[in-house]
């Protein structure tokens, strides 16, 4: 039961992941169609479009789920894969100590960012 609910949640990171990053390349790299979403002009990686995105609220949280999203679906996919080589008990419990761990860890740092750059 407990591998049925993280498999459901791999499932649904999977698809914030789709949503988000297709937001981000939508963005990102077709200016020419949403230019309208980079203020002071010209292309999205622009400084003056990268600081007024940074700035918007909208743009911080879509990178904190992103964030979360993309650590949760890597991280369990990961921990799948090493379950899947019959590895003993002992190894697992480490591989998941290690994940939770590490994965709070760069979820911390990374939406400590985030807020950073909206603060500044």
């Amino acid at each position: 039961m407990k591998e049925t609910k993280l498999w459901t949640w791999h499932l649904i990171t999977g698809g914030i992941i789709l949503i988000f990053l297709s937001l981000h390349m939508l963005i990102m790299h077709m200016d020419l169609l949403v230019g309208v979403l980079n203020p002071a002009g010209g292309r999205a990686i622009e400084w003056k479009n990268v600081i007024v995105r940074s700035k918007q609220i909208f743009f911080m949280v879509t990178y904190i789920v992103l964030l979360g999203a993309a650590l949760y679906h890597g991280l369990y996919g990961l921990r799948t894969i090493i379950f899947e080589l019959n590895v003993k008990k002992g190894m697992q419990r480490f591989v998941n100590i290690f994940f939770w761990i590490g994965g709070i860890g760069l979820f911390i740092t990374g939406t400590y960012a985030a807020i950073l750059v909206k603060l500044i």
